[in-house]
């Protein structure tokens, strides 16, 4: 396929629950349950702050040409969900406007028979993506970490130099992506799927889900700073 380079194995099964099995991770957890006892959940509605101020004040393109990673989502059939839909339809609209350099779809499988990635090129290409795009496939990674994980391993190889990207992905998920990008040392801008941030019951248990999540890495890997865990702290580099 012209302009389109599958750059890994689709077929690396998931790994659900993984990282709870992994005491380091554990143990993160049990000290971020301290902190949001201590402060009596104040400092997890610190980091809901956080979430929703980039979640409603992320622009809908980069600053500039850059090459554009857009993550995947678990699909329903073989095919892409909403969200994973919006982000998709964001990227398309980046190619098609000439805002992105190049593009990567992010996503090994995750239940289906088709990775994430390999299921939003074909979306792509049944909904106007120019013959000359030049579209890159990750389908080694099973979640956001991953995502970035192997998208950066794969940039260097084909670059002297980390080239800063345009992460695009839902709303409620780009304050998680940020932090990820910076703690694996990428220079990344957020790009929203969404036109707008919805504010239904749905979307707003996801933003309430992602400061969660946010707070459990951020925390954890703070502690880890604190009392020199490595180990720990090389989870997320």
């Amino acid at each position: 396929m012209p302009g389109i380079s599958v750059s890994s194995n689709p077929s690396v099964p998931p790994r659900l629950w993984r990282y709870l099995r992994d005491r380091d991770v554990r143990h993160a957890a049990l000290v971020t349950l301290v902190v949001l006892l201590l402060s009596a959940g104040l400092v997890w509605l610190r980091y809901l702050i956080h979430v929703w101020r980039i979640a409603a004040r992320s622009p809908l393109a980069p600053p500039r040409r850059m090459v554009t990673l857009v993550f995947g989502r678990r699909l329903q059939g073989d095919v892409p969900e909403r969200d994973y839909l919006q982000r998709l339809r964001r990227g398309l609209s980046l190619v098609q406007a000439g805002q992105a350099e190049q593009l990567w779809l992010l996503g090994g499988r995750s239940g289906g028979r088709s990775s994430e990635a390999m299921a939003g090129l074909a979306w792509l290409q049944q909904h106007g993506l120019p013959a000359q795009a030049r579209v890159e496939l990750e389908q080694d990674s099973v979640d956001s970490l991953e995502n970035l994980r192997h998208a950066r391993r794969l940039l260097l190889a084909e670059h002297a130099h980390l080239p800063p990207v345009a992460l695009v992905t839902s709303r409620y998920h780009l304050a998680r992506c940020l932090l990820l990008a910076g703690r694996l040392g990428v220079d990344a801008v957020p790009v929203a799927a969404e036109p707008a941030l919805p504010l239904h019951p749905r979307y707003l248990g996801l933003l309430l889900m992602e400061a969660s999540y946010l707070m459990w890495i951020d925390i954890g890997l703070r502690w880890a700073g604190l009392i020199g865990n490595q180990r720990m702290a090389a989870r997320i580099s």
